[in-house]
């Protein structure tokens, strides 16, 4: 497969990374190579089967808009834009091109959110309570994972109140405690990321699902498909 990585920060570099370490053929693209997307024309983007953004809630509306206009394949990993996502459906859908977002491509929170609805479900009289820890330089707070576990747990009848605690510590990478109390007792869940890899690896099996279809996707709901 024939992949564009947009974006070559932390993450975007492991993601390179383990795309060629699966056997794809990889071409990076660094913010400054790409102001104002111009680098995501309708030739350029026809040598790709996908893309994958992992740039800034900045940049990523327009690259977005550039890639799907053109009916590109795009798997997203920056967060900070949602607030657009029903305007990149609409396109997405118009011009038959493909979306998969997530605000974290970990397989591991995947199945903290299963947990989650699960506990929400069914533990009648718990209080729910979300921690988050991430590295100094985080720009979101709380973090996007946070608040999708917060929105997870809103859909359920015991969780939909729960609080959110953010903290930035130094260079931690990633830690997302989720902890259900009564006066008797607590249940503690919690998924903590030790490299960037976690979600890499996921991002870049998403972008092979993907390849082949179109459409707009939440990773949470194709996740278990992309587990099988």
């Amino acid at each position: 497969m024939r992949m564009l990585i947009v974006g070559q920060g932390k993450t975007g570099r492991v993601v390179t990374e383990i795309a060629r370490e699966r056997g794809h053929s990889v071409q990076t693209l660094e913010e400054k190579e790409n102001k104002d997307a111009g680098w995501l024309t309708a030739p350029s983007l026809a040598s790709f089967d996908v893309v994958v953004d992992f740039t800034t809630p900045e940049a990523v509306v327009q690259n977005l808009r550039a890639c799907l206009v053109n009916g590109a394949k795009v798997v997203v990993g920056t967060t900070g834009w949602y607030q657009h996502l029903d305007d990149m459906r609409a396109l997405a859908a118009h011009k038959d091109a493909g979306l998969l977002y997530s605000t974290n491509f970990s397989f591991g929170v995947q199945l903290l959110y299963q947990i989650a609805k699960l506990l929400g479900n069914q533990a009648g009289g718990y209080q729910f309570k979300i921690d988050e820890t991430h590295h100094i330089t985080k720009l979101d707070s709380p973090s996007g994972t946070a608040l999708t576990l917060q929105q997870v747990l809103s859909t359920t009848p015991y969780g939909a109140s729960a609080t959110v605690d953010a903290h930035r510590v130094q260079d931690a990478i990633g830690t997302h405690r989720l902890e259900v109390r009564s006066e008797n007792e607590r249940v503690v869940v919690e998924h903590q990321a030790l490299s960037r890899r976690s979600f890499a690896y996921g991002a870049v099996r998403g972008a092979e699902w993907l390849a082949t279809r179109a459409g707009c996707y939440d990773f949470q709901d194709v996740f278990p498909q992309i587990l099988a």
